[in-house]
């Protein structure tokens, strides 16, 4: 933090003196995570830092930077280093810098020499969540009667321009993946070693109309650096590198953290969203939630009047209706991650019923005991609860194994709900569980105090 703040000061002096020939010097001896962080700390001078940097660093700090951010500098730049930029930016890295922009790219893409623009297009033209929209077309491709010799010099002539070396693709003679092998695998063998002795045939690759979380999956699977990317008849298309996957993975995991929070995925960091569109991606849960709540009064006026005569039945409710809802957000959180990680698929809804059936009764078992030891303890020193207090402990312990156990079978299974319907399971999110499971409680609590108490103190 203390070499930032210098980095920044420095920076800060260079620009007051007028003196861009030394600022250019001193960004281009910078990391480029260093960069990133100078743009973050004084966002006003974004755009003169990407015109200051050499080509090379302008490009690897504009790729890692957020959308919004790019957008911002984007739009202040020269026509001259636009250009550039665009024309220098990895495949995978403009497609999805041309996928997030909402204004007409077609002057961009006008940018792009024949070959470039053609494969611009045909990137773009993959579905907007597919494994094709992050592939690379820069790759190195070897034949399975090759010499090791004949790959060195292939990967001199060509490494330079592919994304990565340190996996190279075998192909036939029609394009079709046969297999990939390390780097490591051919640095070790003799100069005379033919491909075809290397390979394998444990082949794992992506196709391009693959969902994009399916990917992230596979990565964490088999520990890659790098995936080959095929079509439908198994002719190579790309790579994806981890780097992507990774950027993927964290606006995931952003999405899904923010919907199991009961508000829309955010497109773009906290602070740049407008006030405007963050009550637009709020407000609509809350109605959602606000309207179940209503019903959670409906069920309280309707009991109201059988309740009058056992006021400490409403004294109580709150214990049940979050003892129920917290039950619920519970379940509903670990399914999502669950399924996020890969481990529960939508064949695995009965075996999940099955265990929150279990768990969710000794669950409500252990605070169905708490909660009649509570009212015992009252009981004893204060008499609050009358001549039948043993009657209202049990339907306290009774309502709460039974709220407990819907709201663990109700959170586990809203995700598999919404799977099924093709929506995204973590909007099944905490607070949506947890309204729902309100509702059912409290008939639950309601009806279990009127079998109960009915001609006692009902």
């Amino acid at each position: 933090m203390e070499e930032l703040e210098m980095q920044v000061s420095q920076i800060e002096q260079l620009i007051a003196n007028g003196d861009f020939v030394g600022l250019e010097e001193f960004l281009n001896e910078l990391n480029i995570s260093e960069v990133e962080e100078l743009i973050d700390e004084l966002p006003e001078h974004g755009p003169l830092f990407i015109e200051s940097l050499n080509l090379n660093r302008a490009v690897n700090v504009f790729r890692i930077l957020d959308f919004p951010t790019q957008n911002r500098i984007f739009k202040r730049l020269s026509k001259a280093k636009i250009s550039a930029l665009i024309n220098e930016l990895p495949p995978d890295d403009r497609t999805s810098f041309f996928s997030e922009m909402k204004d007409d790219i077609k002057h961009l893409i006008l940018l792009l020499p024949p070959k470039d623009r053609v494969e611009a297009l045909a990137l773009l033209g993959y579905p907007e969540d597919s494994v094709g929209r992050l592939m690379t077309p820069d790759y190195i491709t070897v034949k399975a009667h090759w010499s090791i010799e004949r790959i060195l010099g292939h990967i001199r002539r060509y490494g330079k321009d592919s994304e990565t070396i340190d996996v190279l693709y075998v192909i036939d003679s029609n394009g079709k993946l046969i297999d990939d092998i390390r780097i490591k695998d051919v640095l070790m063998a003799e100069p005379e070693t033919i491909v075809g002795d290397l390979i394998d045939y444990r082949l794992i690759s992506l196709n391009a109309y693959d969902p994009q979380e399916e990917a992230i999956n596979i990565f964490r699977m088999n520990n890659r650096v790098a995936l080959p990317v095929v079509d439908g008849q198994g002719v190579m298309l790309g790579i994806v590198t981890v780097d992507d996957i990774l950027w993927v993975a964290n606006e995931e995991y952003t999405e899904d953290m923010q919907r199991i929070g009961g508000t829309e995925a955010l497109d773009e960091p906290y602070l740049d969203v407008s006030i405007k569109n963050l009550v637009k991606k709020r407000a609509g849960w809350l109605i959602v939630l606000f309207l179940g709540q209503l019903l959670t009064a409906t069920v309280i006026e309707h009991f109201e009047e059988q309740m009058a005569s056992a006021i400490m039945l409403f004294a109580l409710m709150p214990v049940i209706i979050s003892s129920g809802g917290n039950s619920g957000s519970q379940a509903s959180t670990l399914i999502i991650q669950a399924m996020a990680l890969g481990e529960v698929t939508l064949s695995d809804w009965w075996r999940v019923m099955r265990r929150e059936i279990v768990s969710g009764l000794l669950l409500g078992l252990i605070l169905g005991g708490l909660g009649f030891l509570r009212i015992m303890a009252w009981q004893s020193f204060a008499h609050t609860y009358g001549q039948y207090w043993v009657l209202v402990a049990l339907v306290i312990s009774l309502s709460l194994i039974g709220v407990v156990l819907w709201g663990s079978l109700m959170g586990s299974m809203l995700p598999f709900v919404m799977k099924r319907l093709g929506a995204d399971p973590a909007s099944s999110s905490a607070p949506f569980v947890s309204t729902l499971v309100d509702v059912t409680g409290l008939l639950i609590y309601f009806t279990v105090a009127t079998l109960i108490l009915k001609g006692v103190l009902l």
